[in-house]
């Protein structure tokens, strides 16, 4: 039985909506997911589907955290509270320990200082909360010298920045995210769920592979102590699993800058249009200087943790370089594990988020957000 397709498009996206429904038609009978987008701050595609879900269902985004903690951060430079030429040590002294000290912001922020984990791992209440596993990466010698390479800081690159943020302004990264850019703008992209907002949490469901794609997971398992698995904290005492980790009450409520934010489509596109345009008459986030810069790739090519091609700007991933190279030079965003994805491309005015329950295989973002994307952005680019 092929499930109900929900939700609006604008004039001249109608391609996008066929493509969401095709989609949907071809995916297992309790597919959930959302697709939202915006032209130049207004929202032009809403759509959503799935067994009890609705444009307001809240889902794991993983990694696209990150895009709300790079927002932070390019806020913060923006205004002069934070430069990104400056000693991380001028913020957070214990950084220095383990040949640390001449680590710059930038070179933080770009996944360049090589502190992707810890030796002995996190425990779970450590990787569920930012502050502490700050505490253990300030005394962590580096895995690489740091600036000589680049590789995926996966669950700690929020922390990391996090605390330079509290350091700064005495105030977590988290606090600033809501008072500056959630509740301004009535994002539903909470860094910390509120109990009240729980009920509305859609609990991540397991990858599905099938026994060849399983076959490929399994060959990726190939060294317990290898830089991927101290990444994805899958070393320690008691690995992490990562895709259970949202399902815990403790890091949705503590949202993790990393890897713990929970959202809708909504709300992840909602914050990138805010990033970039105008949005309900108010002005946008950054000025057209501050996003070329966060956008301008920093770190390309062979990532030493995930050993593949990639490319990052400051903290974001270069969209167009990474993922879908027909966007603008300078897009940029974050996709997450189990298949999210969302971005800005300042050059088109077009602003993208897509959640998924279920883990999409291989992980990252999901394979359909490639026909996704190609159709709203020749809808914009028409427009």
């Amino acid at each position: 039985m092929t499930q109900e397709i929900h939700g609006t498009v604008a004039d001249g996206f109608e391609r996008v909506r066929d493509e969401f429904a095709a989609f949907v038609a071809s995916e297992r009978p309790d597919y959930e997911g959302q697709l939202c987008a915006y032209a130049h701050g207004r929202r032009v595609v809403d759509l959503w589907a799935g067994p009890d879900a609705d444009a307001t269902s809240l889902y794991a985004v993983f990694s696209s955290s990150k895009g709300a903690a790079h927002l932070v951060a390019a806020l913060l430079v923006q205004d002069g509270t934070l430069e990104l030429d400056r000693k991380v040590t001028y913020y957070w002294p214990e950084f220095a320990a383990e040949g640390k000290g001449a680590v710059t912001l930038r070179d933080l922020l770009a996944h360049r200082v090589g502190v992707v984990g810890t030796d002995g791992g996190f425990t779970p209440d450590e990787i569920a909360d930012d502050r502490l596993m700050a505490e253990r990466l300030a005394d962590q010698r580096p895995f690489w010298r740091p600036g000589a390479a680049f590789g995926y800081h996966a669950l700690v690159i929020g922390a990391l920045s996090g605390e330079v943020v509290r350091r700064a302004t005495g105030h977590t990264l988290q606090e600033v995210f809501e008072e500056r850019i959630r509740a301004p703008y009535g994002l539903d992209f909470h860094l910390g769920l509120p109990q009240s907002q729980d009920a509305r949490f859609r609990g991540v469901q397991p990858m599905a592979p099938t026994p060849t794609q399983q076959a490929l997971l399994d060959a990726r398992q190939d060294g317990p102590h290898n830089l991927e698995a101290i990444a994805f904290n899958a070393h320690a005492a008691e690995p992490s699993d990562l895709g259970a980790l949202p399902n815990e009450r403790r890091v949705r409520a503590r949202g993790p800058a990393s890897y713990g934010g929970v959202a809708c489509a909504r709300g992840l596109a909602g914050m990138y249009a805010a990033a970039i345009s105008e949005v309900d008459g108010k002005a946008p986030l950054l000025k057209e200087d501050t996003a070329a810069e966060f956008g301008q790739i920093h770190s390309v090519g062979h990532d030493l943790v995930v050993r593949a091609h990639k490319a990052y700007g400051v903290g974001f991933q270069a969209t167009s370089e990474t993922w879908y190279p027909y966007l603008g030079a300078g897009a940029f965003g974050h996709s997450g594990a189990a298949g999210s994805q969302a971005f800005a491309d300042p050059r088109s005015g077009l602003a993208y988020g897509y959640t998924r329950r279920r883990f999409a295989f291989p992980g990252a973002a999901a394979p359909e957000n490639e026909r996704f994307v190609r159709a709203v952005h020749s809808a914009v680019l028409a427009g």
